[in-house]
């Protein structure tokens, strides 16, 4: 015979509604400013579950911006308007998420290029405790994108970078539609350095090697053709802020360590993302630094030549050399620490020397039986040595650091 037991009285629980800051990141917009905010405004009174505001985040503009928004905080109630003295995106983001007492912070661009619809997907992963941070993005497949090829290779192409340098697996940096805790943000965003379009990588990255969960929502998005956003500038502050986060990771002056223990939820503690360990990852990954210290290379040779070519070819190849070297040893191998770094770097200085007698031996070929041969010729007769160089490098290093990685 079976014994039904009890069920045990259910106390009502309190309804709590979480509150919600919207950001709004300006700089003279007073074009698009108004018809924006209260058409989010509007959106977010008829559809939003929680308790919310817009705040607009005017950093420095020039233009009849600050004076717009402060007209639609004094007639709306859920508008707030924040000025700041200085230009810069992430600067404006920071600076509100930090003086924010709402539960969750987050922030879209001012042309709502996302469709609205996937502000509350976004937000309540958060509001419940599943996810640290939330992202739009425009890569994923079920996306509904309309923007320019132009535009759309930049993007995917930044997002390979991404990947392949710095090992991320988030899909889309660089969405203007994003979310977090606020208790996430009390502790990341201090660790963040870059107050411009760089922000959001850096602090995905971040979050990204603290452990946390970043939550990804497809949206649908399109592009908007007044953009005043320089491409070009966006792209190279973009680069310089990845090879920042890969000197601070190479030299361990990024507080991780700390991050992962203030942040990381316990449970997860050992799937927090590292350095990937298969022979493709360690590839792109070494061809990444690679890369950089190419480009390091040949800026040091330019600026050293009138010293002559040998002696800057010697010079920029020793530089970047222990460069490459504690590189690759922190984020191709894994490897960490200063166990073994003398090992390494003596190790990295045999494959420098084989570099140097490759390329100080096509000089010599060189204006030996072409003595005429430009500069650029030369420079390109320095990339090819250099890509055999290379390649020797990854073998040798990966064969001396497989044992302490595997």
């Amino acid at each position: 015979m079976n014994t039904v037991l009890p069920m045990p009285e259910l106390k009502p629980q309190p309804l709590r509604t979480a509150s919600v800051d919207v950001i709004i990141p300006v700089y003279n917009e007073e074009q698009d400013l108004a018809a924006s905010v209260l058409r989010l405004d509007s959106f977010l009174a008829q559809t939003f579950p929680y308790d919310y505001r817009v705040v607009i985040a005017d950093n420095a503009s020039t233009d009849t911006t600050l004076e717009i928004a402060q007209r639609l905080a004094s007639r709306h109630e859920h508008v707030r308007v924040v000025h700041l003295d200085a230009k810069g995106r992430g600067r404006a983001l920071r600076h509100v998420w930090l003086a924010s007492d709402a539960d969750v912070v987050a922030y879209m661009d001012v042309d709502l290029s996302t469709d609205l619809k996937a502000l509350l997907p976004l937000v309540a992963p958060l509001v419940t405790g599943h996810s640290d941070i939330a992202i739009g993005s425009r890569l994923s497949r079920s996306s509904r994108v309309v923007r320019g090829p132009k535009r759309e290779f930049i993007s995917r192409s930044y997002n390979l970078i991404l990947k392949a340098s710095l090992g991320a697996s988030f899909s889309d940096a660089q969405c203007g539609f994003k979310a977090m805790r606020r208790d996430v943000a009390e502790q990341l965003l201090p660790l963040v350095e870059d107050n411009n379009w760089f922000f959001d990588t850096e602090l995905l990255v971040l979050a990204e090697r603290a452990g946390l969960r970043i939550h990804e929502v497809p949206v649908d998005w399109v592009d908007d053709p007044g953009s005043t956003v320089d491409i070009v500038a966006t792209a190279t502050e973009d680069l310089r802020g990845v090879w920042r986060l890969l000197r601070g990771f190479a030299v361990g002056s990024i507080p991780l360590d700390r991050v992962r223990a203030e942040l990381a939820r316990a449970e997860l503690a050992s799937t927090v993302p590292g350095v990937p360990r298969g022979m493709l990852a360690q590839m792109l990954r070494f061809a990444a630094v690679g890369v950089a210290s190419t480009a390091a290379y040949f800026v040091l040779y330019l600026l050293l030549r009138p010293l002559g070519a040998q002696a800057a070819n010697l010079a920029a190849l020793l530089i970047t050399a222990v460069l490459n070297t504690a590189a690759n040893r922190r984020f191709t191998f894994g490897i960490s620490g200063r166990k073994d770094a003398l090992k390494h770097q003596l190790g990295g200085l045999v494959a420098f020397g084989l570099a140097l007698g490759l390329t100080s031996g096509s000089l010599w070929l060189l204006s030996t039986s072409w003595p005429t041969a430009g500069r650029w010729v030369e420079v390109m007769v320095l990339v090819v040595a250099n890509a055999v160089a290379t390649l020797m490098r990854f073998l040798s290093l990966r064969l001396m650091m497989h044992h302490r990685e595997s």
